[in-house]
């Protein structure tokens, strides 16, 4: 029987976060990833894009998540992230990292892109 927790399929994970105040909010990102990557036991868990795409006072910047963090995540908030709203899994990840950041104060969106 599928385990009813969350589960990103064991590949790398793209987030594409999207801010209209990058440099604070990309600090945000940066040290909650570096947070969620202690919680998990794991080192350099993910890649943080350096130059942000700009358009229309929008700064985009990806986030990659490698397998490692992702299994990490999956076990230590896998619960959390089911209850989370959304339908597909990838729609509740989203929604959980997009609220965990919203709740040290970043104003982002986040969409997954493909690798």
């Amino acid at each position: 029987m599928h385990n009813a927790g969350f589960s990103m399929h064991g590949r790398p994970t793209i987030l594409q976060i999207a801010t209209t105040n990058y440099e604070p909010d990309r600090q945000v990102v940066v040290n909650t990833m570096e947070e969620i990557q202690t919680l998990c036991g794991t080192t350099e868990g993910f890649l943080v894009e350096s130059e942000p795409m700009e358009r229309f006072g929008w700064a985009f910047f990806k986030v990659l998540i490698k397998t490692e963090l992702l299994a990490g995540m999956e076990s230590k908030f896998g619960e959390q992230i089911a209850k989370t709203k959304g339908k597909k899994v990838e729609e509740k990840f989203v929604t959980y990292m997009t609220k965990l950041f919203e709740s040290k104060n970043a104003k982002v969106k986040i969409k997954l892109v493909d690798a």
